[in-house]
């Protein structure tokens, strides 16, 4: 049963109030250990508060004291995220192979799986997975996104990572991710005004991203030297 203290956290958090939420569940008087969902809502409000440390404490408690089967799910799915942007990939591999193990077959974690393993530079495996994400939902633009960026960055199908990620952004087409991933499956593929014309737009939409303006940068030296060359 939900006390007063966690009610107004979980309403607070679910209004993005989550500095008040985070004291609410702290002043609640609950020892958190005895408590998965004290320990799940403090977890999530650690991470939405980019408190990383503090937040793997309480999810671990989660997933070890839990049983509670939603938030088992998400409290290991948002441990593999901490420990992926933390360059912890073992780590993160370690809670997708234990949701895998526990049954939990989603686009998610398989998406998930796929980004882990390309972080480990292991591109077959980062494949295969995404490619069981997108059988599961073909739809799906993140896992749609991922592949196609993949395919054209290791330059393994430049023309099957156009179809990949057109399909990602005709489904999210002011995604500054998806543009950029679009521009440089255009760039890959020789399409330089294409690529300069969606690259700009990501540009515009998530100014100051460096990964972004390094696609543009080379997309322009590559259009200055077919100018330098077609004017010889």
């Amino acid at each position: 049963m939900k006390t007063t203290a966690l009610r107004s956290a979980i309403r607070l958090y679910k209004t993005r109030r989550f500095e008040q939420a985070l004291e609410e569940l702290k002043s609640s008087g609950e020892d958190p250990t005895e408590s998965p969902e004290i320990s799940y809502y403090l977890g999530l409000c650690y991470t939405q508060l980019e408190r990383y440390d503090d937040a793997l404490v309480y999810l671990e408690q989660v997933v070890t004291a839990g049983d509670n089967l939603i938030q088992l799910y998400q409290s290991r799915m948002i441990l593999s995220y901490i420990y992926t942007i933390t360059g912890r990939y073992r780590l993160a591999q370690f809670e997708l192979e234990q949701l895998l193990a526990s049954g939990y077959e989603s686009v998610q974690v398989y998406s998930a799986f796929g980004y882990v393993a390309y972080c480990q530079r292991r591109v077959n495996d980062s494949l295969v997975y995404l490619q069981k994400a997108i059988t599961l939902d073909p739809t799906n633009s993140n896992a749609l996104n991922s592949m196609g960026y993949i395919l054209a960055e290791e330059e393994i199908d430049p023309m099957g990572a156009l179809s990949y990620c057109k399909n990602a952004v005709e489904q999210r087409p002011e995604n500054a991710s998806y543009l950029d991933s679009l521009g440089w499956a255009c760039f890959k593929a020789g399409k330089i005004g294409e690529a300069k014309t969606h690259l700009r737009k990501a540009l515009n939409l998530a100014a100051g991203n460096r990964e972004i303006a390094a696609h543009l940068k080379a997309c322009l030296a590559a259009e200055g030297r077919k100018f330098a060359a077609d004017t010889e």
